[in-house]
């Protein structure tokens, strides 16, 4: 059976909007892609560079896959796309120390913060497309970490 073009391109997308297929995860597919995220930036955390890279290209893939599967399905941000947790979770730990009570508290602020949706989330959250999808995610992760930074100078973790 021969595939065509179109058909391999999009299930490259979908392989990475759903970092290789862990976002069919019937149970929590988000913090199972959000999980994942954390393993690679634990492994990433002593080199800047690379952790910043694989950031940013994980991002603009994150844009351009979960841009092409939403159109390609037609489901608006669908929870199976999990590369927005996957890539945005870099971002809650960015310049913030590894240690296990960092840690839990981060991935726990984060994912509180990515469920409910504090404004203005919500407003993006409403968007559809590739950027609403990682733009959200983006925030929450923003949002993570500067809670981290008050939590730590404050040496409440």
């Amino acid at each position: 059976m021969r595939h065509t073009k179109y058909e391999i391109r999009n299930t490259i997308y979908r392989l990475i909007a759903t970092v290789f297929g862990l976002g069919y995860s019937p149970i929590a597919p988000g913090t199972l892609g959000s999980l994942a995220g954390l393993a690679v930036c634990i492994a990433l955390h002593n080199n800047i560079f690379i952790y910043l890279s694989v950031f940013v290209i994980l991002f603009i893939a994150g844009v351009i896959t979960s841009e092409k599967v939403e159109k390609a399905t037609g489901d608006k941000d669908p929870s199976y796309i999990i590369i927005d947790e996957f890539a945005c979770i870099f971002i809650v730990f960015l310049f913030i120390p590894i240690r296990l009570p960092v840690l839990l508290t981060g991935f726990a602020i984060y994912r509180i913060i990515d469920i409910v949706k504090i404004p203005p989330l919500k407003r993006l959250d409403r968007q559809s497309g590739g950027w609403a999808i990682m733009l959200d995610d983006l925030a929450a992760g923003i949002y993570t970490n500067l809670i981290l930074q008050v939590l730590i100078i404050l040496r409440v973790i």
